[in-house]
């Protein structure tokens, strides 16, 4: 099984790097759109990261320990990356807003210091919210046997190891939780609507298969990083079962990160003709 989701991580790293590298080359990448992607498959890398390659130490040395200062580090760069995904994936979808419903000032309103801002704003929010669940978490005395039932240090599985009342905490949590995910997710939800409403009322079939091809890929996108991220907070406490857990959190953690580059490179013709000539000019220098 592990030796499974290490090939799954690998090919994960291997298309967010190379969706990065295509988007870093090719001018005609070189676009709002596709810089916010590569933050996005920035942040992928970052997250299977900082889980996988322990995880598969762990289970390949025998020895499946971790530091206090490792789990907190787990901790922190976990939940950091999973918000700041949340947020940017937000972010993204008031760029193809933008882009459909009022394209002519696209350019003026969605231009690289916006960009910028944006992103800056996906990993501040996401460091910030982090930084303070990681250090309410690991203030906590935790009992012995010291065993979290995970193949990760994640907030929850951590939690289930305290000795202390924590029941008002769990509430921040699941606070947290909302504002996280059903706010962003009915900004985006109501956007698409307005978006949908506009791409039928445009004239043109062309302009209208384009702007659905776009946020098809979008939308896909929104699912595999919301869908996971609710069935594991927002599920009541009697269907939260360690098993069910780590298998959701392995779809986020190293599913999602493979699928991501694929729901954009291969339903995208500007990507795969980048892809092309990045193919081509490797045959033709060998």
């Amino acid at each position: 099984m592990v030796s499974i989701i290490l090939l799954i991580y690998m090919a994960a790293f291997t298309g967010n790097t190379l969706l990065i590298l295509l988007i870093w080359l090719y001018s005609h990448l070189h676009t709002p759109m596709y810089f916010l992607l590569s933050q996005l498959s920035l942040m992928d890398l970052t997250l299977t990261s900082s889980i996988v390659p322990k995880m598969a130490s762990n289970f390949f040395s025998g020895w499946r320990s971790i530091s206090f200062l490792a789990c907190g580090t787990q901790i922190f760069f976990s939940l950091t990356v999973a918000i700041a995904e949340c947020i940017l994936i937000t972010l993204m979808c008031f760029d193809r807003y933008v882009a459909i419903c009022d394209p002519l000032r696209y350019q003026v309103i969605i231009n690289p210091k916006v960009c910028l801002q944006m992103i800056a704003m996906s990993w501040a929010g996401g460091a910030l919210t982090s930084l303070g669940h990681t250090a309410f978490t690991l203030h906590f005395n935790i009992c012995s046997p010291r065993e979290i039932p995970h193949f990760f240090c994640e907030v929850m599985a951590v939690l289930k190891i305290v000795c202390e009342d924590i029941s008002a905490y769990e509430k921040a949590v699941v606070i947290t939780s909302i504002l996280v995910l059903l706010l962003p997710l009915s900004l985006i939800l109501s956007s698409y609507v307005l978006i949908f409403l506009t791409v039928l009322r445009m004239n043109s079939p062309e302009g209208r298969n384009k702007a659905l091809a776009t946020c098809s890929s979008h939308l896909c996108v929104v699912g595999l990083y919301f869908g996971p991220g609710m069935c594991i907070y927002m599920r009541p406490g009697s269907a939260k079962t360690p098993r069910l857990n780590q298998g959701l959190f392995l779809f986020g953690t190293v599913l999602t990160p493979l699928l991501n580059p694929l729901a954009y490179s291969l339903r995208n013709k500007e990507v795969l003709s980048a892809l092309k000539k990045l193919i081509g000019g490797c045959q033709s220098f060998r």
